[in-house]
């Protein structure tokens, strides 16, 4: 029989999902005949409790963002952050120990901070039972992905890693190996054939505008901007699970004098970024990592307060982003980058640097070595 692995993420925006879903195909590939699952840490079947907080999350995240930025502040420090960690490990100590009573994995998995606490804080005999590895999808650590108890840490950064180590996580559980992402992400992409297969114009510069699963980051207001541009655009609009959004930019796209297209939540991102001149996106870490595995140039606008300003930061110190601060122009910022292809060139360079292609099987083979007999 083969090694039993559960998968813990949470459908909260469609990151953490995402690296889930990576790290699942690299589990299928390199332990054959494993049994696997993958579950909702937040969904209502696993714990109404975890639901009703999501809901919560996500109504603070779309109304009061501010709020949310001091509750991601107030939570950093090791004292007010360590006590909530506790707080709420222990609330979710009953969603876990249920999970794990129900899957006994012999490879737990978190790929969100929530259930990473939750099992990190168990007693050691439940933890004997199973190997337990965190993968961080963010370009920083928070405070809540702290968990001294988890047997692995996977990171996208070395800087991520000296913070974790400044934390007091041991070294030797930590590796650098990138975030995961889809396979599809690491196969070169021909810009000409991906733009085809979209029914653009070859000549054309193509713009996509992202919002992460959530459709979020004021997308409307950029495509507002972007309309201040003579020269004709085709510009793609993925939507994500945001029906207005798409509905509002179908309508934009109808009186506008560029080419615009709007998708709802798609399996085609890898041909939009692979047909695309520049992505303009909030800064979520799963995009920025799709991106810089395509090589894509990126302008970064309305962050998330918090972990998405982290990536920004991140992002545009490396060269592969331009960062929009409040009063910056994006009409004006996509104007110079298209007039410059030098310049896009070198954030294309700055972008191959930074990814990670190996990162699925660097993953599996650390795994591979820790359970071997």
């Amino acid at each position: 029989m083969g090694k039993r692995f559960l998968l813990v993420t949470a459908s909260i925006g469609s990151g953490h999902e995402k690296a889930a879903n990576a790290i699942a195909a690299g589990i299928e590939s390199s332990f054959p005949g494993a049994q696997l699952e993958i579950v909702d840490f937040m969904s209502w079947r696993t714990s109404a409790f975890n639901a009703l907080m999501k809901s919560c999350y996500l109504k603070i995240l779309a109304f009061v963002p501010n709020l949310y930025e001091f509750m991601y502040q107030f939570t950093a420090g090791k004292k007010k952050g360590g006590f909530i960690q506790l707080l709420m490990a222990y609330v979710m100590s009953r969603s876990i120990k249920k999970l794990l009573r129900r899957h006994q994995p012999d490879v737990l998995i978190c790929t969100h901070p929530f259930p990473a606490e939750a099992a990190s804080h168990l007693g050691s005999g439940w933890r004997r039972k199973f190997l337990s590895a965190a993968v961080i999808t963010d370009y920083s650590v928070h405070q809540m992905w702290i968990c001294p108890n988890m047997d692995l840490y996977f990171v996208g950064c070395e800087f991520m890693k000296k913070q974790l180590v400044a934390d007091g996580i041991a070294e030797e559980t930590i590796h650098v190996t990138g975030i995961p992402v889809d396979e599809i992400f690491h196969q070169e992409q021909d810009k000409a054939a991906c733009r085809e297969a979209l029914a653009l114009e070859l000549d054309r510069s193509v713009v996509l505008v992202m919002g992460g699963g959530l459709g979020l980051g004021n997308m409307i207001r950029a495509l507002e901007q972007l309309e201040s541009l003579q020269e004709p655009l085709q510009i793609l609009v993925a939507a994500g699970r945001n029906h207005k959004l798409r509905q509002r930019a179908e309508q934009l796209g109808a009186a506008s004098h560029h080419s615009i297209r709007a998708f709802g939540y798609t399996d085609r991102i890898c041909l939009m970024m692979g047909a695309a001149d520049i992505l303009v996106t909030k800064p979520g870490a799963l995009t920025l990592t799709e991106a810089v595995s395509l090589h894509l140039p990126m302008v970064l606008h309305e962050p998330i307060p918090g972990p998405e300003t982290d990536n920004a930061r991140y992002m545009s110190g490396s060269g592969a982003a331009v960062w929009l601060h409040a009063g910056d122009n994006l009409a004006y910022i996509i104007r110079r980058l298209l007039a410059q292809p030098v310049r896009l060139a070198d954030m294309a360079l700055a972008a191959e640097k930074h990814s990670r292609p190996a990162a699925v099987q660097e993953i599996m083979a650390i795994i591979k070595t820790k359970t071997a007999p």
